[in-house]
This record gives structure tokens, C-alpha cells and sequence, in this order.
């Protein structure tokens, strides 16, 4: 993620005042699971000068407890056999009032062998705060630092999960198939606290957002609308708001010892010093362990304790909101050690899982270098499933916005795609033509619809995973603006007093309701393609300014040809005939007109076309 530019004026924020009262993290587990031996972080004042005991219970034992340099901190291991029955452990405090009840809990049967995302689904990525007020009751929470203020750009303008779960029906009709909301978890900050990255509580929702209970019943009516839900996760940093910064469980728990020092400990950004077989072990530290900004403390995740933390954490949100997937946020700034184990325990626990890492750079041999399968120089293994496409995303943009010749327009797409040799899954790569932290498409577009709308189409016939914007389906844009508060918009409909309804209809330009019906279009045709969702890649060297690919399965093929003309272009097919079934009807997607294909078509100006073949 890139952070708000205003973000960076934020000082160092105020230390939390709290009074100490006992936490436990997490708050159960469930028997049955792979992961059987867990850490409980328990929190109270001078906690670890008291003595622990567990009820006698069968199948778990308390093996150890370990205690730090901070007497407030206390870590319970727990060891849970195949023994073990759901029930209610008891735990037993020298101090009685510290005792607590910890739950075993049933897990549905089915739970390890969920499917995660893949390349048949749509996310349809959410800033909640930005989407649907559902709940204007808890625009404002007593308790938090930040109320709402829907009038300035950076502040929380009241979006929610209710609102999410009101726009479900919108969303299926839609096509979409996946929801990846921007983080929802506790952001206790005093200001630009609604992007929802500088997390102060890991297991808890934010009031403002809902509760715990309210984002499992998102999962469970999405998943009735056969929507699944991806939570984007944080494993780099936190908000300096968290008790955590006060109060430290370890003295190494906060990576620079826990001083951002006005930026001299600030990351470097230099993500390629992770691959550099050259590169000093000061770069790699200060890209590494650097902290974005002073209110976003930098997690030191090669301390055991907090490696456990974030694992079982991961692992906790999974089988609690039924989760069919996890976008990992700024993944490559954590310790890449760790990475590994995290990633690896995961997909351990849930082998059809599925996990999106996002590592901002147009470099494939960077991003590549993170996916499971990659054989690396260094011999570094991951078990990272997904990577996303930035790559693409800008030879794309690029490409819309170049006059064509040998080395600019459609051949920036063509050599992105070229390499593909440099990943071990192809079909598990992210694509998207913008999101949360970049200008909207239409934005980099200059406006332009048609090109806004063939950007589109690429994105959504591509090989890989599609990730869409929300409002992208009504071409919301920050022109002239890069601030990240015109980006992440008012979706049109979703709060009161606004004149256009994108639940509706209402007040949408006739370039709205085409480009919504251009999006429909595509996302309902990609739910039940074969050739979209497995059919094989084939694409031709670009020629007289298109562009064009074909998706292959069985049963299916899908022509797509991208035209940078602006006139009506008669294009000769005898270079495709590898991909092109003989004797070939073809139905072409946004008129539903079917002909039988001959040695050329004629193609649309500023225009994507896309031809189904079915065959027997």
C-alpha cells in the first residue's frame, strides 16, 4: 500500500493512555485443526509474576509458559491433540481474578478443504468507509479518537459493513464473485484513520465498521450469493495508537527499537535489495525494517513471539469469518524469513486456500521471485500462491495513451505478457487496471471511455485473477486530483443527499449506464466461461494498431481483439487460424450477433471485440 500523502504530515502520535485490564489473544481456537500447538498472549499489569495452571483437560496441555522483558506480558503454549473435544478450558491464575475460560470450538468439516479465489473469480475491491452507509448510528463511537466527517477528503465519511451486506444483491447481479474490503479491524487513530491500515487491535472490528459478529454474517450472506470474502491483512506494521507501542511485550517487538526518528529510520523503499545478490545488509535492513510513517510503528517480525502472533492470527480470521482468501498488504517489506513461515502454515491448514502477496513493482523478475514454485538463485522458498500484476496494470495505461510504433503502444502489453516464462503460475496472477492506491482508471485514461472501456474488457479476458474497482462499473474518477480521498470516492448511491444512484440508475450519465452494461456484460460471461476461467493464453504480435489474443479450453474459445483505430478496421484473421476452430460460428459478446466466421472481420474504431466460439 502508499500511503497518504497528508499521512506523512501525521507526527508521531500521543502515547495511549489505557488502564490495564486482562486480554487474551486470541480469545479460542477449535479442535481438529492442523495448527495444535498455539500461543495465548495474555496482557495485564505485572501478569508474568503469576502463576498459570490449566485445569486438567483431555488431549491439551499447558506445555510451557513464557514470560518477557516486560512483566505485563505472559505466553501460555498450548499443546492440543487429536484427543481433544470442543468444550471450555479453564485456566488458573495465582491471582484469582485473573483466572479465564478459554473455548474449543467446533470447526465446520469442510473447513480445511475450502476453495480459496481463482482464476474464475472477480474481487471487487471495497474501501468501506467510501461505499455504503448502512449504519449511520455508529458514524461516530464514543471511545474513538476520530468521529465522522464526511466533508473533508481524509476524514471517515461513514461507510460500513451493513452497507456492504444492503449492496450484496447490487454486487451479484453485477458478476462479481469475491469481495477484498480494505481492512476493517480496529483503527483507534486520531485522524486519516479510514483507509484502515494502521491497525490498534487485531482481533476486533472496528465499532465504526460493525463488529466481529456483523463481518461473519457478511461472509455468511455473501457466500449465499455465492460471493466469497478476502480480508486484506497487515503484517508490516501497525497503528501507533496500539496498546502495543506503550506498552511493548518485548524490547524488539518494534523494529529501529521503536523510533522512527523524523524519518531517519523510514524505509527506504528499495524493495529490489531483497532479490540484489549484491546488495549491503544496511539496504536491505533499511528497506526491510523501515517504517513508512511515524503513526505506523514497523513490526519486527523476526521476534518468535510475534511471528507466532501473526500466524495464529491469520489462521484465527480464516476458520472464524470464513474466509475464502487474504490480500497481504505491503507484503515484501516484512521480514521474508517469516513470510515463509506464515505463508507456508496457511496453505498447511488449507491446502485450496488462496493468498494474494501485493509487491508494488512493474519489474516481473521482483514480483515473481514471491510465488510458490519459483526456483530463486538464493534458494529462498515461498508459499505465497498469488502475486498481483503491476506489470501489466501499467503497460496497459501506457499503451491507451501511446501513438502505436515498433517500441510504444499495444507491444508494452504484448512484452509484459511475454514474460510470463518468469512465473511458476501464470493462471494465479492478480490483474487490475487500478485500485485504492493509484488514480482511477478512467482518471489515467484522459476520460476516454472507449479506452476505459477496453482496458476493461483486457483485464477481465486475460489470463489470471481479476480484481476490480469499486465504481469503476460507473467511471468514477479524481481527475484533477491525486489525493487519496478523491480516489477512494463516494460510491453514488451509498450515502444520503447524493443525486446519482448507482443502486439504482438514478442521475447516471448515458456513459455510466454504458460502461455498467459493458461491465455486467463481461463479469456474467466470465462467471460460466470455460475458456476465461481455465482456457489457455494465445496471444499475437500486435499489427496496424490491434491487439489480439485468444482464450482456449475444451469446450470453448474466446477471440478478443483490441482496436486503437479510429476508424473501422478490416482485419485479416489468417494469422489466428491456429486458434480458430474450422467452419466457426462466432457470437459476438456485447451484441449477442452471431455469423459464421470467415478469413477477416470487420472491427469496431476505439473498440474491444470479443467473439465466443463454442465448440462440441
Amino acid at each position: 500500500m502508499r500511503f497518504l500523502n497528508t499521512l506523512l504530515l501525521v507526527s508521531a502520535c500521543s502515547l495511549p493512555s489505557f488502564s490495564y485490564a486482562l486480554n487474551v489473544e486470541p480469545a479460542n481456537w477449535w479442535v481438529g485443526m492442523n495448527k495444535n500447538n498455539i500461543t495465548v498472549l495474555v496482557h495485564e499489569k505485572n501478569i508474568a509474576n503469576e502463576k498459570f495452571k490449566l485445569d486438567k483437560y483431555k488431549g491439551v496441555e499447558l506445555s510451557n509458559v513464557t514470560r518477557t522483558d516486560n512483566p505485563n506480558y505472559a505466553f501460555l503454549h498450548l499443546s492440543i491433540s487429536d484427543m481433544a473435544k470442543v468444550g471450555t478450558l479453564q485456566f488458573k491464575s495465582s491471582y484469582p481474578e485473573h483466572s479465564f475460560e478459554f473455548p474449543l470450538l467446533t470447526r465446520d468439516k469442510h473447513s480445511a478443504q475450502r476453495q480459496g479465489f481463482t482464476s474464475a473469480d472477480t474481487l471487487y475491491l471495497i474501501n468501506p468507509d467510501r461505499f455504503v452507509n448502512g449504519d449511520e448510528k455508529n458514524d461516530t463511537v464514543k471511545g474513538m479518537l476520530e468521529g465522522a466527517n464526511p466533508s473533508f477528503k481524509g476524514g471517515r465519511h461513514g461507510g460500513d459493513i451493513k452497507g456492504v451486506i444492503n449492496a450484496l444483491p447490487y454486487l451479484n447481479n453485477l458478476g462479481v464473485t469475491q469481495l477484498w474490503l480494505t481492512p476493517v479491524l480496529e483503527n483507534n487513530m486520531p485522524d486519516y484513520s479510514y483507509h484502515g491500515y494502521a491497525i490498534t487491535d487485531f482481533y476486533n472490528v472496528d465499532p465504526r465498521m460493525g463488529s466481529n459478529q456483523l463481518y461473519k454474517t457478511l461472509s455468511k450472506k455473501a457466500k449465499e450469493q455465492g460471493i466469497g470474502l478476502v480480508m486484506d491483512m497487515v503484517l508490516n506494521h501497525f497503528g501507533s495508537e496500539h496498546v502495543w507501542v506503550k506498552d511493548k511485550p518485548t524490547q524488539d517487538w518494534i523494529n529501529f527499537n521503536g523510533e522512527f526518528k523524523n524519518g531517519k529510520n523510514a524505509t527506504s523503499h528499495a524493495r529490489q535489495t531483497i532479490q540484489d545478490p549484491h546488495a549491503s545488509n544496511y539496504d536491505k535492513r533499511q528497506f526491510s525494517d523501515g517504517w513508512f510513517v511515524a503513526s505506523m510503528p514497523d513490526l519486527n517480525q523476526r521476534q518468535p513471539l510475534l511471528s507466532e502472533y501473526l500466524i495464529q492470527n491469520a489462521i484465527w480470521w480464516i476458520e472464524y469469518a470464513d474466509l475464502s482468501g487474504i490480500r497481504v498488504d505491503t507484503y515484501s517489506y516484512s521480514d521474508k524469513a517469516f513470510l515463509s513461515d506464515w505463508t507456508k502454515a496457511i496453505m498447511d491448514e488449507y491446502p485450496h486456500f488462496n493468498i494474494v502477496g501485493e509487491e508494488w513493482t512493474s519489474n516481473p523478475a521482483i514480483a515473481s521471485y514471491w510465488q510458490r514454485g519459483k526456483v530463486n538463485q538464493d534458494g529462498y522458498t515461498s508459499s505465497l500462491p498469488s502475486v498481483m500484476d503491476f506489470s501489466l496494470q501499467e503497460a496497459v495505461i501506457q499503451a491507451l495513451n501511446e501513438d502505436e510504433s515498433w517500441s510504444t503502444g499495444w507491444v508494452k502489453v504484448y512484452q509484459s505478457l511475454a514474460n510470463d516464462f518468469l512465473y511458476p503460475d501464470t493462471n494465479n496472477i492478480m490483474v487490475f487496471a487500478d485500485n485504492h492506491d493509484m488514480s482511477r482508471v478512467y482518471t489515467e485514461l484522459g476520460q476516454d471511455l472507449a479506452k476505459t472501456k477496453m482496458a476493461m474488457t483486457l483485464f477481465l479476458t486475460t489470463r489470471g485473477i481479476a480484481q476490480m474497482y469499486y465504481g469503476t462499473e460507473v467511471i468514477l474518477d479524481n481527475t484533477p486530483s491525486k489525493d487519496h480521498g478523491d480516489i477512494r470516492i463516494d460510491f453514488p448511491g451509498g450515502f444520503k443527499n447524493q443525486k446519482t444512484n448507482a443502486f439504482t440508475g438514478a442521475g447516471l450519465s448515458e456513459e455510466q449506464r454504458d460502461m455498467h452494461k459493458t461491465i455486467s456484460t463481461l463479469l456474467n460471461f466470465r462467471k460460466q466461461s470455460p475458456a476465461l476461467t481455465k482456457g489457455k493464453l494465445v496471444h499475437f504480435s500486435p499489427q496496424n494498431g490491434v491487439y489480439s489474443y485468444a482464450r482456449v479450453s475444451d469446450t470453448q474459445t474466446v477471440l478478443v481483439f483490441m482496436n486503437k483505430n479510429k476508424v473501422t478496421q478490416k482485419h485479416n484473421l489468417d494469422y489466428m487460424q491456429e486458434v480458430i476452430p474450422k467452419n466457426a460460428n462466432a457470437q459476438a459478446l456485447f451484441t449477442q450477433h452471431t455469423f459464421k466466421l470467415t478469413n477477416s472481420i470487420n472491427l469496431e474504431p476505439m473498440a474491444a471485440t470479443v467473439l465466443v466460439i463454442n465448440t462440441p
